[in-house]
């Protein structure tokens, strides 16, 4: 309940105004009152109101003009009419266009409380949804995905072309890449982002299992099914449904997945009957499914259905230029959630960190800022806190840029650029040297690339 609620009381009568404000000021609310319609909606436009308890037939104003102005000004504000008895149609119709309730004439004080009681329970459910849904857009929409590598820029652009739409995706890279944010992002900033995301990882249940988890079961479909199942397809109906490691998972099952992705209809295990489902799904796999066809792990068929939408994630030793970019990212993210003032990370660790290989990706980088701020005892991150295998590892030679065939000698040059300021830590006069060039070049090409 959210006792500190401000409540707008409009009433031309000034002691019914006042009696109303008293019961509620009593437990706990707050209250501001007004004789006056024109002077309750000056109120409701400069202040944040809560709750605005309005009498329905004022001097100046009608209380359902008061309704539709606050509707107006402040949707999630609540509005409760008072009404004499022979206004009670007025008082359904404005109910119908918004209003919380009504209340007859006299008003019943413990009925008032309960009724504003209700209201605010109501208006923190809906701000907490609004909350969680700026949290997820915020944590899985293209701003919660960092990155300003080349990659990094290809990948949004892409994001942005296939969210819109409700095409079956495959993404593709290494483990720790980060396959499940991104389909998350492409959910959430999809037609479909009011309805369930659903996650599945296809490695890590039993081949005996898996059918029964994504297709569901009947009641004593087999040993230990002691009540009927609805499985995750059912689950994601008009949502989005991931399947994680879509390569590992057996043909058995294969056959039933293409199935649902050529009539939208799926059969629970130890069930003669099939159930239509509206589910938009996004795989991904660490592996090369083509391989895998080849050696008759993965049905050629499915493979086709996948392949239309195709995302590659680059691993993070191919995107070098993002790597400081992320380890900002997840101080701040990491010294939030564990309560810990960080001033900074030493250079020397951070060319450390730059020059590791990092084969767990963006996962192992995450998990070694954790555990840098976990264990620092004086708010710098340095040399001593990173882990002892990567510590250890820490002279293992990066691979040159790797640049696909097609990319221009100025989009080359560009990346390059771009990987030695990382590397030099945004320092120029240190990027001209490794590149063999003058500083004003440097700054012509800057310039000229849009990278100040």
């Amino acid at each position: 309940m959210i006792r500190e609620a401000h409540i707008l009381i409009i009433d031309d009568e000034k002691t019914q105004a006042e009696a109303l404000a008293e019961s509620l000021t009593k437990t706990g609310y707050n209250c501001t009152t007004v004789l006056s319609g024109s002077e309750g909606l000056e109120i409701i436009r400069k202040d944040k109101i809560d709750i605005v308890i309005t009498d329905l037939i004022l001097h100046d104003l009608d209380g359902m003009v008061i309704l539709k102005e606050t509707k107006k000004i402040s949707p999630e504000t609540e509005v409760i009419l008072i009404t004499g008895y022979g206004s009670v149609e007025n008082a359904v119709t404005a109910m119908q266009k918004g209003a919380a309730t009504y209340l007859l004439k006299p008003v019943n004080i413990d009925h008032l409380r309960a009724v504003v009681d209700k209201a605010t329970e109501k208006q923190c459910l809906v701000r907490r949804n609004m909350e969680l849904h700026k949290e997820l857009e915020e944590k899985f929409g293209f701003a919660g995905i960092t990155g300003n590598s080349q990659q990094m820029h290809r990948i949004f652009h892409i994001l942005k072309q296939i969210s819109s739409t409700t095409a079956t995706v495959l993404i593709v890279g290494e483990s720790g890449t980060g396959k499940e944010l991104i389909a998350r992002a492409i959910h959430y900033n999809g037609p479909r982002k009011n309805n369930p995301f659903v996650a599945l990882n296809s490695a890590a249940i039993a081949e005996t299992l898996l059918e029964s988890e994504l297709f569901g079961h009947e009641k004593g479909a087999f040993t230990g099914a002691a009540y009927q199942r609805m499985g995750k397809f059912e689950y994601a109906n008009n949502g989005t449904l991931f399947l994680d490691e879509i390569g590992d998972m057996p043909l058995s099952t294969q056959v039933k997945l293409l199935r649902f992705m050529e009539d939208g209809r799926i059969m629970r295990v130890g069930s003669n009957e099939t159930i239509k489902t509206d589910v938009r799904i996004i795989a991904a796999t660490n592996k090369d499914l083509g391989i895998l066809v080849e050696e008759g792990k993965f049905r050629e068929d499915l493979y086709f259905r996948f392949n239309v939408v195709c995302l590659r994630l680059p691993p993070l030793r191919e995107r070098q230029e993002d790597i400081f970019l992320l380890i900002d990212t997840f101080i701040q993210e990491f010294s939030r959630k564990h309560g810990k003032k960080i001033k900074g990370i030493t250079p020397e660790a951070r060319k450390l960190l730059f020059h590791y290989n990092w084969p767990g990706n963006i996962r192992e980088l995450k998990n070694c800022i954790e555990s840098m701020i976990v264990f620092t005892m004086n708010g710098v991150l340095d040399v001593n806190n990173i882990p002892e295998h990567i510590y250890k590892n820490n002279k293992t030679a990066l691979p040159g840029p790797v640049f696909p065939v097609g990319i221009t000698l100025n989009e080359i040059e560009k990346e390059l650029i771009t990987k030695t300021l990382a590397y030099a830590n945004g320092n120029r006069s240190e990027t001209a040297k490794i590149l063999g060039i003058g500083e004003r070049t440097l700054y012509r090409k800057l310039d000229r690339y849009n990278l100040k």
